[in-house]
């Protein structure tokens, strides 16, 4: 490990470390604009310029230079002060200066490091370049005369997002940034570049001129648009929700979000549900409160009760949900809407085992009826890690463009008991071992078991390894396991017992139909399928209305916090189910959600851990033997909830990403 001095104190950095590193490493700020923990270096602004003896007598660029024995930097001095100055000077120079009516103001690295590192004034007199705008599709937004080309945007779609749209054309002064044909960017982490984008060049096209950073409330929570369970903080003013980005947690998002996360949030005020209603000679009329509740408790169930549980729930509102349907005698409660009925005596053996982290170090990955863009990008983004550390891909489904080189071994489930010899070879290799089972193996009789047979064939499960994974994508899944929303024979085996009265609990990927017998109160926060099929709506709220605890498909167990109101009478899905329990005359034992979340910890003591939960580790006995071709459950990843069918961004990004649409952009 070299030893070296910054600014006269002596440390030791880790073999490889680079210069700039090591002066973070001994507590000084480096200014940088190219530069970026998680992407290669480029070294091309020269802002993070340092004096290094021994060497030549001029500043370096401290990104790019490995630490060395022996060396000694400085970072303060007045060759380093008036080279910072000379760089942010020519930086300046054909900068636009409209930060009045830029929507990085505010939170912009070039403002924040001009006022820093700045000499106060230009010299510059001539004319300043302009740069014509590009179209990067329904999320980015371009003003690129901005651009200071620090490439940071070119680095992530290339190495992150594995989908290379985004270069440079131009040399020189006519260097420019673009998605060389000018269309979107068809990439679900497209968004990302925006908070890489040290200057305005890159925005956020929904959010544009909405607010200021200084106007908003800024709260944690967790994402509910898949199983990852994304940290993201939720920034809002008054009662809305204007924008969603992400928070840093290496173990789970590391400090990406998909698309989806970002641009849901304008769906949370549309086609809101704000108060009761009740079904009156077949029409849903609003009712009170009161009314609502008298409506449920009139209902002769004899104990026929049923709950069935949406993608985007906390825990808190399945454990209250729980706790009603067995006061009123009930023991039918589901989950999985869409009619999996996969065995759940072993969590273990229905969890992403290697963590999110983890696949990073696998060696040999096979992915088995999954499409990883869709189901869960940000766990596609860390097999793209592992492939540069050389990891092989095999995999079995429908051949999708995963960014990477797959050995596509065909679509049909029975390859799964009969592996070619190269690829149970490659495991027999391999140290780390592992594979990715989709929803479409879950959704197959017998393939679950397939799976599962191939755990000692290919050697998954080691001392201090267990690549066997499931990959859920249903934010509410593992936790819902977890407190018993699975039923043998799923949705359908609840469908055939008919019960008198029905709970959906924010579930609009049911199919209804099923349910005509039944008395169906929808507990949830938009109009849309669930809604339209129910006698009694008690409007809810959305994750961002409400604190809640999640359980990613690792098995983490994370919290989220309420960020605003939910509108007009909706109420936090927890106190309805309290209210509407003492209307019914089955009082649930808890006055306020603190005391909520005491009962489920008692219940369940992995939810008080906020860490992973140990499932211990069991194969079941599954039956195996299938055949025929793996389907895919997205079948459009920007609606695949009631909030994004509500969001009109999403709207956009399907018709345009998906579908192929186009749209004209009005001329300025």
């Amino acid at each position: 490990m070299p030893k070296l001095t910054v600014d006269g104190v002596e440390l030791e950095v880790p073999a490889g470390a680079t210069v700039l590193q090591a002066c973070e490493l001994a507590g000084k700020e480096i200014p940088r604009f190219c530069y970026h923990e998680r992407l290669s270096i480029a070294g091309n602004c020269r802002m993070c310029l340092v004096e290094v003896k021994p060497g030549p007598p001029k500043p370096q660029a401290s990104c790019a230079l490995p630490a060395a024995d022996g060396q000694e930097i400085r970072t303060d001095s007045e060759m380093v002060k008036k080279a910072r100055e000379g760089v942010m000077e020519f930086l300046l120079i054909n900068h636009p200066l409209d930060c009045p009516i830029c929507d990085q103001g505010g939170e912009c690295d070039l403002q924040d490091q001009s006022v820093a590192y700045g000499r106060g004034k230009s010299r510059f007199e001539e004319n300043k370049r302009a740069v014509t705008e590009k179209y990067m599709g329904p999320i980015v937004k371009t003003v690129m005369t901005r651009c200071i080309q620090c490439t940071r945007c070119v680095r992530f779609a290339e190495e992150v997002a594995g989908v290379p749209e985004i270069g440079a054309i131009g040399r020189g002064e006519n260097m420019q940034i673009t998605t060389y044909l000018e269309h979107a960017a068809k990439s679900e982490l497209s968004g990302n570049v925006v908070d890489l984008c040290p200057v305005g060049a890159l925005t956020s096209k929904p959010y544009a001129f909405e607010a200021r950073p200084w106007e908003l409330k800024k709260t944690q929570a967790i994402d509910v648009m898949d199983a990852v369970g994304t940290n993201i903080r939720l920034d809002s003013r008054g009662r809305q929700v204007l924008r969603a980005v992400p928070r840093i947690n290496d173990d789970v998002n590391e400090e990406w979000a998909s698309d989806k996360t970002r641009h849901n949030v304008d769906g949370l005020v549309r086609k809101r549900l704000d108060k009761p209603y009740v079904r009156k000679d077949g029409k849903l009329v609003p009712a009170s409160w009161n009314e609502a509740f008298a409506a449920i408790a009139a209902v002769r169930h004899g104990g026929s009760v049923a709950a069935v549980a949406g993608d985007l729930l906390d825990c808190e509102t399945m454990f209250a949900g729980k706790l009603l349907v067995e006061r009123l005698g009930g023991t039918m409660l589901e989950g999985r809407q869409t009619g999996l009925a996969y065995d759940v005596s072993s969590l273990s053996a229905v969890n992403f085992n290697t963590t999110l982290a983890g696949i990073e170090t696998a060696d040999v990955i096979l992915l088995v009826g999954t499409n990883l863009r869709w189901e869960a990008p940000l766990v596609n983004t860390r097999i793209r890690k592992a492939i540069k550390k050389g990891a092989k891909i095999f995999g079995i489904g429908p051949q999708v463009d995963l960014t990477y080189k797959v050995e596509w071994l065909g679509n049909d489930a029975s390859l799964l008991a009969k592996l070619p010899q190269a690829v149970v070879e490659a495991f027999g290799k391999a140290q780390r071992p592992a594979m990715i089972v989709g929803g479409g193996v879950l959704a197959k009789d017998g393939a679950h078991g397939d799976t599962l047979a191939l755990v000692e064939t290919l050697g998954l499960v080691k001392e201090g390894w267990n690549g066997y994974n499931v990959l859920h994508f249903a934010a509410a899944r593992m936790g819902g396991l977890m407190l018993g929303y699975a039923v043998d024979g799923g949705i359908k085996a609840i469908a055939a017992a008919s019960p008198k009265l029905l709970f959906s609990l924010g579930a609009d990927e049911v199919d209804y139909s099923a349910f005509e017998d039944s008395f169906k109160v929808y507990i949830g926060h938009h109009g849309d399928k669930g809604a339209h099929a129910a006698d009694v709506i008690l409007p809810g709220a959305s994750y961002a209305e409400k604190a809640g605890t999640y359980v990613n498909l690792e098995g983490r167990v994370q919290r989220g916090e309420k960020a605003v109101f939910a509108p007009g009478d909706a109420r936090e899905d927890w106190s309805i189910l309290r209210a509407l329990s003492e209307a019914m005359g089955a009082t649930l034992p808890f006055d306020s959600f603190g005391q909520l979340r005491a009962e489920m910890e008692k219940a369940v003591p992995a939810f008080g851990q906020l860490d992973l939960a140990d499932y211990g580790w069991s194969l079941p006995k599954l039956p195996t033997g299938a055949n025929g071709e793996f389907g895919s459950p997205i079948k459009d990843f920007y609606l695949t909830n009631a909030i994004c069918r509500a969001s009109p961004t999403m709207q956009q990004c399907s018709a345009e990403l998906i579908h192929g649409e186009t749209f004209a952009e009005a001329a300025e």
